[in-house]
């Protein structure tokens, strides 16, 4: 299957902004395919390049080489057709403070040349909880209300890709959980979601792939499942009988931290390794006259794997 979007080699590089300055190389050849149908999170620290690579994908920004092709269209030579398949949200909330909901967003259908219908507008509004707010203007709406008001407006053109650039930034958790509803029933009906997010968990709950882009570069692009398999590490949380002032010498080989106010000892492991080690540990936590009453173990996060992920990078070693 066809990608719905193929970046190829992309590179955006800054001028500088003053006489003497040096130019800034914002993404450095980037390629990246994304599927049909997918949810697709691209995580990365502010200045990572994110809102730079989501601009030129949607022909907002010129890149200083490369090709970005949206179902077919190249966006740079067939602008209106690859455009006319893209909706956009981005981080700024920019909309007319003094216009209707209903108005902005029918509006937005008719800048893209599409006959009015509203039947459709409707449709949007009721599921964004926006219809009891149809006739109120935007300067009335809370931050939370004008963001929804932003993804009506991009969805009124019916785009078949929907690129959201922190949706949620100043987003309540009531109305987080229903815009996330919102994502999985477009994703639902066909629409591809590409989306940044500060907010790790909601990429690790909602995404299919992880894309992690660090200073101009895709350091990573992994299906979630496969990316947390490989990458994550797991804990062994040894629950004490008695607590503990600090880890014994006899166990200091085994990396152990202290936590739960010296009730439990933390292993990290590798679960893909040969050998994780924890036979060897119990039988030197007995060995050592320790007592526990239980063992868990926990998956290591997204976020865990993204700061270590990032932070590799910055070293310049490879994940």
């Amino acid at each position: 299957m066809q990608p719905i979007i193929s970046v190829q080699q992309l590179s955006k590089t800054y001028a500088p902004r003053n006489a003497g300055g040096q130019p800034f190389q914002a993404l450095k050849d980037v390629s990246l395919d994304i599927r049909k149908g997918e949810i697709f999170a691209l995580l990365g620290p502010n200045g990572a390049g994110k809102t730079t690579l989501i601009s030129v994908i949607c022909g907002i920004v010129t890149p200083t080489s490369g090709a970005v092709v949206a179902d077919g269209f190249d966006i740079q030579k067939q602008f209106r057709q690859a455009r006319d398949r893209i909706g956009l949200v981005p981080q700024e909330l920019t909309t007319d403070q003094f216009e209707s909901v209903w108005n902005t967003v029918s509006f937005s259908r008719g800048l893209w040349g599409k006959p009015a219908n509203p039947a459709l507008i409707e449709k949007i509004l009721r599921d964004l909880s926006l219809w009891d707010k149809k006739d109120n203007r935007i300067r009335t709406l809370s931050g939370g209300m004008k963001r929804r008001v932003m993804i009506a407006k991009a969805l009124s053109h019916e785009p078949q890709i929907l690129f959201l650039d922190e949706p949620t930034a100043g987003v309540d958790v009531e109305l987080r959980q229903d815009m996330w509803n919102l994502v999985r029933k477009l994703r639902a009906e066909g629409t591809t979601i590409i989306l940044t997010t500060h907010y790790i968990q909601e990429a690790e709950e909602m995404a299919d792939r992880i894309g992690v882009i660090s200073k101009g570069s895709l350091i990573l692009v992994e299906d979630k499942a496969i990316l947390m398999r490989k990458l994550g590490k797991k804990q062994l949380s040894i629950h004490l009988h008695d607590a503990l002032d600090s880890v014994p010498e006899a166990l200091a080989t085994h990396k152990l931290t202290l936590g739960a106010n010296g009730t439990e000892l933390v292993f990290t492991y590798d679960s893909q390794a040969d050998r994780t080690g924890i036979t060897r540990l119990l039988q030197d936590v007995s060995a050592a006259g320790i007592r526990y009453n239980d063992l868990a173990t926990k998956q290591s996060s997204l976020e865990e794997i993204f700061v270590s992920l990032v932070r590799n990078d910055s070293n310049g070693a490879k994940p």
